[in-house]
């Protein structure tokens, strides 16, 4: 890979983690965890073996439907409230969503099967950016809908 196109990538990187924990607004949040995950796939995928690509397609598999339920969660909420804005999560299901969903993105415990099979399949430095950079966006989404998290879930995820 060319010296330009990895700086583009890790800028991407950079930029998609950036944009999450900026927002205020769950699309704009989707947005950036979506740049941030097809950021991480050709880093993933640069070593030509094809344990690696089976990393690299379990990554977005996984990370693909935890969006996918961000979105749901969101888009519920907004049905019932009216509202795009993160700290208003009130709909009970959605928070239910919304906590499984920040889960599976950073491979708690129920829902972290996937986290194993994907490093393995990793060379250090990607699982370093993975176990680490990765976790940021969804660590600060839970930051500033944690009032609103579904306290039962999360008492389930830390036992």
């Amino acid at each position: 890979m060319s010296p330009t196109m990895y700086m583009i990538i890790i800028s991407s990187l950079t930029m998609g983690t950036i944009i999450t924990m900026t927002s205020h607004h769950w699309l704009l949040a989707w947005v950036g965890l979506e740049i941030n995950t097809l950021a991480i796939i050709p880093i993933m995928s640069m070593q030509h073996h094809p344990r690696s690509t089976e990393a690299a397609t379990k990554y977005f598999l996984t990370q693909a439907a935890a969006s996918a339920m961000i979105l749901f969660s969101s888009t519920t909420n907004a049905w019932y409230t009216s509202t795009w804005d993160i700290t208003q999560m009130t709909t009970p299901h959605s928070n239910i969503l919304l906590t499984m969903a920040l889960s599976m993105k950073l491979g708690l415990v129920p829902l972290h099967f996937w986290l194993p099979e994907v490093l393995q399949g990793s060379t250090m430095t990607t699982a370093l950016i993975i176990t680490t950079w990765q976790k940021l966006a969804p660590m600060s989404l839970i930051y500033m809908s944690m009032n609103n998290l579904y306290p039962t879930v999360l008492l389930t995820t830390g036992l």
